[in-house]
C-alpha cells in the first residue's frame, strides 16, 4: 500500500487569492448627512418663499388658512430683503421682488454651507476631484 502525503500548507489550486478592495469613488469622503441636512433645510425655505412669491403673483387670498400660513412662515425670511427693489403689480397681484432676491440669497448661502462642510470634513491630504 502506498501512502500519499498531503502538505497542510498547500491550498487547492482553484481557490482565488484574497483581493483588497479599493475605493472606486473619485470624490473625497465627507459628512454626507450634514450636507444633506443643509440641503433639506434650504430646500424647505426656498419652497416656502417660492410659494409666497407665486401666491402674491397670482393674487391668492390671504383669508385662506393655507395661504395665510405660507405668508406668516415666509414673512420673516423675506423681511430682510424688502425694499431692495420696488414691487410692481396691481392691488391683488403683486410681483414681489424681495421673494426672488431671498430665493437666490438663501440658495447661495446653502451652497456655500455645503461646500464648507465638504472642506471641513474631508480627510487631510485628500485632493478635490477634477
Amino acid at each position: 500500500m502506498a501512502v500519499q502525503q498531503q502538505t497542510p500548507a498547500s491550498a487547492p489550486a482553484s481557490a482565488p487569492a484574497p483581493v483588497e478592495r479599493a475605493s472606486t469613488s473619485e470624490h473625497a469622503p465627507y459628512n454626507f448627512r450634514a450636507a444633506a441636512a443643509i440641503g433639506f433645510i434650504v430646500g424647505v425655505v426656498d419652497i416656502l418663499i417660492a410659494a409666497r412669491f407665486l401666491g402674491k403673483l397670482f393674487g391668492a387670498s390671504a383669508h385662506s388658512a393655507f395661504v395665510n400660513f405660507i405668508y406668516q412662515v415666509s414673512g420673516p425670511l423675506v423681511a430682510p430683503f424688502t425694499g431692495i427693489f420696488g414691487d410692481t403689480g396691481s392691488r391683488t397681484n403683486t410681483f414681489e421682488t424681495a421673494s426672488l432676491v431671498a430665493l437666490v440669497v438663501y440658495a447661495v448661502i446653502g451652497w456655500g454651507l455645503v461646500v464648507l462642510v465638504r472642506i471641513v470634513t474631508a480627510p487631510k491630504g485628500t485632493k478635490p476631484a477634477s
